[in-house]
């Protein structure tokens, strides 16, 4: 199996696309630390997985001091990090003459800060085993921008500029940096979207349809896989041609 004996770090993890993800890593031989904000998900993500080798931590990607609990946790079980995975993000959307500042702020400290401080945390331990993947979560709103979503599109288009920048830091020291931007998925933010408007967006797509989580979290694996070895600061977008 691709990943047997790697350690993988999932923050988000244990809904949607995150607990996809790890579904996808678990079955091709890694060892997955799912983190995320929401215990009882996490209970849920567990049990749904049903692998020993899984663990899952609740962790506030805002928090330091919990991310670093995180770190110093996942290197106390397995001594190692092979892949991080920046997949946690939220969206409180809203026109900018209607958002709040306190809307803007929350998306940032998750978003984008909550990046920052996971990779901050992480690097030291890829640095000094020299090796490692860090694949963050972008978006096709963070490179072409949308409406009602200035706080998210900042975020997403910030990921973009902190991807290109590590994968430039950290290249010579052996630790890949990528970026995934999803079009429209089908998880647990697009069920509350009206019927109406779930199908303008398949008409925008080529394809016609709508992503599954599945299609993301396949993504991942290959730029964290081997097979991706020389692929270092590119942001793959995974949206049925919705960009073209």
């Amino acid at each position: 199996m691709k990943f047997s004996g790697k350690v993988v770090l999932i923050t988000g993890g244990a809904q949607g696309i995150g607990k996809e993800t790890a579904k996808q890593f678990l079955q091709e031989g890694a060892r997955v630390v799912i983190c995320d904000y929401d215990e009882s998900a996490g209970s849920n993500a567990l049990e749904e997985l049903k692998s020993e080798h899984v663990t899952f931590l609740q962790v506030d990607v805002t928090d330091s001091s919990q991310i670093e609990e995180m770190v110093q946790t996942t290197i106390g079980m397995h001594g190692r990090i092979d892949v991080l995975i920046n997949n946690a993000g939220i969206t409180l959307d809203g026109f900018l003459t209607k958002m709040k500042e306190t809307d803007w702020e929350k998306v940032i400290a998750v978003n984008l800060s909550g990046v920052f401080k996971c990779t901050k945390a992480v690097a030291p331990i890829m640095l000094n085993q020299g090796s490692g993947v860090i694949l963050n979560a972008s978006s096709v709103v963070g490179l072409y921008g949308n409406i009602g979503q200035t706080n998210y599109a900042a975020t997403k288009a910030g990921v973009i500029g902190l991807t290109k920048s590590w994968a430039k830091e950290f290249g010579p020291k052996g630790i890949r940096v990528n970026a995934v931007a999803p079009g429209f998925i089908e998880t647990g933010m697009t069920a509350a979207v009206p019927e109406k408007i779930l199908n303008v967006m398949k008409e925008k797509t080529p394809l016609k349809k709508l992503g599954k989580p599945a299609d993301i979290a396949a993504a991942y694996l290959f730029l964290a896989s081997d097979q991706a070895n020389y692929i270092n600061g590119t942001i793959l977008s995974v949206d049925g041609g919705l960009v073209i």
